[in-house]
């Protein structure tokens, strides 16, 4: 993104290489924010929840920890269908003032002990505490496809 874009109120929106982002738009993600995650119940209808949300541009992933027995969980399980079938379309999103960004993408559920305290580590990192233990965390991986915003 251009530095006319980001400080022009009325500029476009910008497509961004989610895997080498502008240093503005990735410092827009390292900054603490509440975002919001967004996914699809079975009829097709969306679901917008609150998160956290940690983003590494280099593996081109975002993360967001859940309970597993929460209704986004459920709605990323129910549009996977089976182990290594398609993934979930979700997008996460933050806004600032008049910035803001939304990564979009693939999702899936991990379950995985050490991918989990990976997670919690980020997110302590980003929102400057760690998440309480919770025996049915989850983490929702998000192969990100897609980066937008104003930064």
């Amino acid at each position: 993104m251009s530095p006319s874009q980001s400080q022009t109120p009325n500029a476009p929106a910008a497509r961004i290489d989610p895997r080498q982002p502008p240093e503005p738009y990735l410092s827009f993600w390292r900054e603490r924010h509440l975002c919001t995650l967004t996914t699809l119940r079975p009829d097709g209808t969306p679901h917008v929840v609150p998160v956290g949300v940690t983003y590494d541009a280099e593996a081109g992933v975002a993360r967001v920890l859940a309970r597993k027995t929460s209704r986004k969980v459920a709605h990323i399980s129910a549009a996977a269908g089976v182990p290594d079938g398609p993934r979930a379309r979700v997008a996460v999103c933050q806004f600032a003032g008049r910035r803001w960004a939304t990564l979009e993408g693939r999702a899936t559920i991990r379950t995985e002990p050490a991918l989990i305290e990976e997670a919690e580590l980020r997110y302590q990192e980003r929102y400057e505490r760690r998440p309480s233990p919770n025996p049915d965390r989850v983490l929702i991986e998000i192969e990100v496809t897609r980066a937008l915003g104003k930064a």
